[in-house]
């Protein structure tokens, strides 16, 4: 029987996708997150940078799906991740 709506349990994952390729496929999953494809050295980076954003979380106490999206900012910010601003087209 369907859950109502409100008892679903939140739940968030990161995704990262490395646009670069040298030719090999590469997935990497973890608890929160699910990293696809890039070269050798973007997908090391974007592993590096999933990890180091749980051990923040950890840290915390809170799991991805707690933190607010500043916080999530904060987060991103301290482990190198840079965003950049949407186009106001």
């Amino acid at each position: 029987m369907p859950h109502p709506k409100g008892n679903r349990k939140r739940r968030a994952i990161l995704l990262g996708v490395g646009l670069d390729s040298d030719g090999h496929k590469r997935i990497t999953t973890g608890p929160n997150f699910a990293l696809i494809g890039g070269s050798e050295e973007t997908h090391q980076e974007m592993t590096e940078k999933a990890v180091k954003i749980n051990e923040h979380l950890n840290a915390r106490g809170k799991a991805l799906e707690d933190v607010s999206s500043e916080e999530f900012e904060e987060i991103a910010h301290k482990v190198g991740l840079k965003r950049y601003p949407r186009d106001s087209n």
